[in-house]
């Protein structure tokens, strides 16, 4: 019996972000600035601030500028409004990402709706998902985003496929429909309190999985030959004897290797994904905040 393919996110990133070096490189030539993205992070989680010093790093590496501004977690609402107040008004700064998440005191959706929707580089704000629904050009959230590529990549056209995305956050689920439904795909979006939902995805030509429970999706949901993006990263305890448990993702990936078509890996899939298509987004966005073309389908 054949395995399915591995759809290789790593590699498919790395060769997005040197098509952003590529025309970053010409935007700074028409413009006479690099295209900016601004950085915000409150608090000292550690996880968001490994997150935040490789975006920072690889916005460098693809010759852009980094912003970067770390608050201390007392930060008051106040505060962190007038911050991105400057930032909007900057126009040096073309892209504006606040990490979420915020510590509790601060009103994450009130941060998240002052950012200026042609700043808004996380597709998070009403506008940008106005914009998603009403199939405008506008800026879109980074993983659904980069799971679409991943899919036309290995696809191709993906018009009258059934696409299953489980998960309905504002973050994945709800824009990466959005998405498919753009494409010409017949979309279901499943959840929680789906009835029979492993029969549900077993219609499926195409399966998102952004739930955040590890190893949910079996390989007996999955039709026989369908393409399964792998949107979840849960960390499992750890094995007696190792300090730290093993990444898998929302799919049983031995599983669904057995009968899918396809499948990303966690890691190396759809997470280095989403950093790429962040400094995509910041580019687009600079592109358009400068009045500078930028040919079609060119990021």
């Amino acid at each position: 019996m054949t395995q399915a393919a591995v759809i290789d996110g790593k590699a498919f990133a790395a060769s997005l972000r040197a098509r952003v070096a590529q025309h970053a490189a010409a935007f700074e030539q028409a413009a006479g600035r690099k295209a900016g993205l601004a950085v915000v992070l409150v608090g000292e989680d550690p996880a968001s601030q490994v997150y935040v010093a490789s975006k920072a790093k690889q916005t460098v590496e693809c010759g852009m500028s980094s912003f970067e501004h770390k608050l201390p977690a007392d930060t008051a609402q106040a505060d962190l409004i007038a911050l991105v107040d400057r930032l909007n008004a900057d126009p040096m700064v073309d892209g504006i990402l606040v990490q979420l998440p915020l510590p509790k005191h601060l009103d994450e959706q009130a941060v998240v709706e002052r950012i200026s929707p042609d700043k808004d580089v996380d597709g998070l704000t009403p506008i940008s998902t106005g914009r998603l629904a009403l199939g405008l050009p506008g800026l879109v959230p980074c993983t659904p985003l980069g799971s679409l590529m991943l899919l036309k990549d290995r696809l191709g056209s993906l018009s009258g496929l059934n696409a299953v995305v489980i998960g309905r956050s504002i973050l994945v689920g709800k824009p990466m429909a959005q998405l498919l439904l753009a494409e010409n795909c017949t979309v279901t979006i499943a959840h929680s309190r789906t009835k029979d939902l492993p029969e549900v995805v077993r219609r499926a030509d195409i399966v998102v999985a952004a739930v955040g429970r590890p190893e949910m999706v079996k390989g007996d949901w999955i039709k026989p030959g369908a393409t399964v993006i792998d949107v979840g990263i849960n960390r499992l305890p750890p094995e007696e004897g190792k300090a730290k448990g093993r990444l898998v993702g929302d799919v049983d990936y031995a599983e669904a290797m057995q009968v899918a078509g396809a499948v990303t890996p966690v890691p190396g899939g759809v997470g280095p994904m989403t950093i790429a298509v962040l400094l995509r987004n910041a580019l687009v966005a600079a592109h358009r905040n400068a009045g500078v073309a930028l040919e079609a389908d060119a990021l």
